[in-house]
């Protein structure tokens, strides 16, 4: 299958970015929305919607950080076969 061309592989690239981001910011908000409907339940007011909040965060941020981590790796081993194809016929 032929590689797409520049502009249409960067605006993928940049569509990944944003669906991160977007992970991020709903991660956030589920885990606070659950917070609160436990709240509303058992009469705790604040205090669920606040950890729910902070837990929320973290783990998007967990999951974000992972994906780009995971995401450097593939780049970096593409990279490397890459030079390493260069080196080998280079040297001949």
């Amino acid at each position: 299958m032929k590689e797409p061309s520049g502009s249409s592989r960067e605006l993928g690239e940049g569509y990944k970015y944003v669906s991160l981001g977007l992970t991020f910011a709903g991660g956030i908000i589920l885990f606070m929305g659950m917070g609160w409907l436990l709240d509303r339940w058992l009469g705790w007011t604040p205090i669920l919607t606040v950890a729910g909040t902070l837990f929320g965060a973290v783990m998007s941020f967990l999951n974000v950080y992972w994906k780009l981590q995971a995401d450097e790796r593939k780049y970096d081993a593409e990279h490397d076969a890459a030079r390493q194809a260069k080196t080998r016929e280079g040297g001949r």
